[in-house]
C-alpha cells in the first residue's frame, strides 16, 4: 500500500515528534493514502514560500502490530479523537481513519466543551467531504514505513 506525506521538506526517515498541540490520533507520524489532500498539507506546510513536497511511501507487513481502523466517522472514533486531542496516549502502533480537518475540528470541540451533542455531531459530519490519515505511533510501526521517493508539490 503506497501512502504520502505532504510537508516542506522531503523525508526519508520518517519520526515520530511531538507537537506543541494535540492531533487527532496522538503523537505520530501522519500519512494518507489520498494524493490531493497530501498535495494540500504540502502547500499549507511550505517554507518562506517555497514549493512543498510529498513524500512517498509503501507500507510493509503489519501483522503483529497493534491496529485501529475507522472505516467512517462513528460514535467511536468522535470519542477517540476527544480521547487524544486531550493529549492522552493510547496502546496502538498504528491508528486509520478519517482526519477532524480544521472545519470538523471546530465541531469536535464543541462536542468536546459539552455546547454540542454527539448526534448534531454526527449529523453535520456526515457532510463533510472525505478524508483520510494513517498514522504511526511506535518504533515498530515506523520500521513498516518505507520510503519510495518524492515529488515537488
Amino acid at each position: 500500500m503506497l501512502v504520502y506525506h505532504g510537508g516542506g521538506t522531503i523525508i526519508k526517515e520518517p519520526e515520530i515528534i511531538k507537537r506543541k498541540y494535540a492531533t487527532d490520533f496522538g503523537t505520530g507520524f501522519y500519512c494518507t493514502l489520498l494524493k490531493d489532500q497530501a498535495y494540500r498539507w504540502a502547500m499549507n506546510n511550505r517554507r518562506n514560500n517555497e514549493s512543498g513536497y510529498i513524500s512517498i511511501y509503501e507500507i510493509g507487513d503489519v501483522s503483529g502490530l497493534k491496529v485501529k481502523v475507522f472505516d467512517e466517522v462513528s460514535d467511536e472514533w468522535l470519542d477517540f479523537i476527544a480521547f487524544c486531542r486531550t493529549g492522552k496516549e493510547h496502546e496502538y502502533d498504528i491508528v486509520e481513519g478519517p482526519m477532524a480537518d480544521d472545519q470538523i475540528w471546530l465541531d469536535v470541540a464543541r462536542y468536546m466543551s459539552g455546547e454540542m451533542p454527539k448526534e448534531a455531531f454526527m449529523a453535520l459530519a456526515k457532510f463533510k467531504h472525505p478524508t483520510h490519515q494513517i498514522s504511526f505511533h511506535t518504533k515498530a510501526a515506523l520500521a513498516k514505513v518505507d520510503f519510495k521517493g518524492s515529488e515537488k508539490a
